[in-house]
C-alpha cells in the first residue's frame, strides 16, 4: 500500500460516520508542516498568515508552538475580531477603507495596542484621522515596502502590484508622514515578495519556465536583500524605536530569514499545504488539509460522479485554480466539465472500485480560502476525529 494509499484509508475510516461534503485536517500532517517552518525561519519567529487558516481554534493550535508569534490578518473587521478573542499581537496585512472599524480601533484602549494596521499612503492616515469619532487611541501603524522586480529601467515589472513605496527615499518620506502625526505611532514595515514566496520553481513538465522561475527568484532575492536594507536604515533614522521588520512567505522562508534586516517572517499556506505549494525545489510539506465529496452516479464504465465540488480559488483563472482529486489516486476531471458547482464527473480507472456514498478526497488550490466552503473542520489524529472546530464561517464571519 502506498503512503497516499494508506491516508485514504485512515481518513474513510476516521469519517466513516460523517456525511460528505466534509472537510479534515490532518493534525500530524499541521504539526510536522509547523516545525518544518520553525526550522527554515532558523530562530526568527513567524507570525501566522490568518488567511490561510481561517480558523481560530488552528491559529492558537500554531501559535502554542515555540517559533510562532503573532497574526498577520486580512481586514481589519476581522483584526478587532480577533484583538478581541484574546489574540494580542495582530498585523494588518492590507490598507483598510472601513471607517466603522477605524472608530472602534481608535476607541478602544485594548484594540489600539493589540492592533496595527498598514499604510502606504498618507491617504490613508487621513481617512484614519477622518474616522476616529473623538477615539484618542494611538494608532500603530507598519508601511508596506513593494518588493517588486523592475528590470530595463523599470520597463518590466515582476511582482504583485501592492504598494507604491519601492525606493529607501520613498518609504523614510512615508515615515515621516507618519511620524510628524499626531495619534500615529510608527512601529514596523512590512514586504512580502509573493513572486519568490508564492510562485512554485518546479513546475511539472515544465523545466525551461521552472529554469526561468528560478533565474529570475535568485535575480529578485538578491536585489531585494539589499534593498530591503536599505529601507530599514532609512526607516530606523526617522524611527529609532521600530518594533518589527516582516518578510518573506511559505515559499522563501528560509531566504527571507537569512537577512539580518529581517526581524520576524510571515507564513501560513505552509501549515495546510496546498496544491498550489506542490511545484517548490526549496521545501516539502504534507498535505494537511482536505475535503470529500461524495460518489452520488455511477455514469458508466470509468467514470463517477460526485456531489459538487467546484471551488475556484483566487488568482488568474486557470487550471492550477481548480482543487485537484487526491484520493483514490489517478482520478482527473472531465476537461468538458471540471469541478462542477453541483456535480463533478470525474474519470480513471478507480473510478470502477468506488460506490455510491463513497469519499473522493481533494485538496484545494490555496489554502484558507477552502473555509470559506465549510462551516467545521473535523480534526483528524492517526484514523480517528479527535475534534470538531469552527472555521471562520462557522462562526458567522465572511470577513472577504
Amino acid at each position: 500500500m502506498t503512503a497516499r494509499a494508506a491516508d485514504r484509508a485512515r481518513y474513510d475510516r476516521a469519517t466513516a460516520q460523517l456525511d460528505a461534503p466534509v472537510a479534515i485536517v490532518d493534525l500530524d500532517a499541521f504539526d510536522a508542516n509547523a516545525d518544518d517552518l520553525v526550522r527554515r525561519a532558523g530562530g526568527k519567529p513567524i507570525r501566522v498568515a490568518s488567511k490561510s487558516v481561517r480558523c481560530r481554534a488552528l491559529l492558537e493550535r500554531a501559535l502554542a508552538k515555540d517559533g510562532f508569534a503573532g497574526i498577520m490578518s486580512f481586514t481589519l473587521a476581522e483584526s478587532l475580531w480577533l484583538a478581541r478573542s484574546g489574540f494580542d499581537d495582530v498585523l494588518l496585512a492590507y490598507p483598510s477603507a472601513d471607517r466603522a472599524a477605524y472608530a472602534e480601533l481608535a476607541a478602544d484602549p485594548k484594540l489600539a495596542r493589540a492592533v496595527t494596521v498598514m499604510a502606504d499612503d498618507p491617504a490613508q492616515l487621513d481617512m484614519i484621522d477622518a474616522a476616529r469619532e473623538g477615539g484618542r487611541e494611538v494608532v500603530r501603524v507598519c508601511l508596506e515596502l513593494d518588493t517588486s522586480l523592475k528590470l530595463l529601467g523599470g520597463r518590466v515589472r515582476v511582482g504583485a502590484r501592492r504598494s507604491p513605496l519601492h525606493s529607501p527615499a520613498q518609504v523614510a518620506d512615508m515615515a515621516r508622514a507618519v511620524a510628524r502625526r499626531p495619534g500615529f505611532a510608527l512601529v514596523g514595515i512590512m514586504a512580502y515578495e509573493g513572486h519568490v514566496a508564492g510562485v512554485g520553481d518546479a513546475v511539472a513538465g515544465r523545466p525551461l519556465r521552472s529554469r526561468a522561475i528560478r533565474l529570475m527568484q535568485e535575480a529578485a532575492r538578491r536585489e531585494l536583500a539589499e534593498r530591503r536594507a536599505a529601507v530599514v536604515r532609512a526607516v530606523r533614522a526617522v524611527a529609532p524605536d521600530l518594533e518589527f521588520v516582516n518578510g518573506g512567505g511559505t515559499g522563501s522562508v528560509q531566504h527571507t530569514a537569512a537577512e539580518d534586516a529581517v526581524t520576524e517572517i510571515a507564513a501560513g499556506s505552509g501549515l495546510y499545504v496546498p496544491r498550489l505549494f506542490d511545484n517548490y525545489t526549496s521545501f516539502r510539506g504534507r498535505p494537511a488539509a482536505l475535503f470529500a465529496q461524495p460518489v452520488v452516479r455511477r455514469p458508466g464504465v470509468g467514470v463517477v460522479t460526485v456531489l459538487g465540488g467546484g471551488y475556484p480559488a483566487s488568482g488568474a483563472a486557470g487550471a492550477d485554480r481548480l482543487p485537484v482529486p487526491y484520493l483514490p489516486e489517478g482520478l482527473r476531471y472531465d476537461p468538458q466539465e471540471g469541478a462542477g458547482e453541483v456535480q463533478t464527473p470525474l474519470f480513471g480507472s478507480p473510478a470502477d472500485d468506488l460506490l455510491i456514498g463513497d469519499k473522493v478526497w481533494f485538496r484545494h488550490a490555496k489554502a484558507g480560502e477552502l473555509c470559506e466552503r465549510f462551516d467545521t473542520l473535523h480534526l483528524v489524529e492517526g484514523d480517528r476525529v479527535t475534534a470538531a472546530v469552527p472555521t471562520y464561517r462557522g462562526e458567522g464571519h465572511t470577513f472577504l
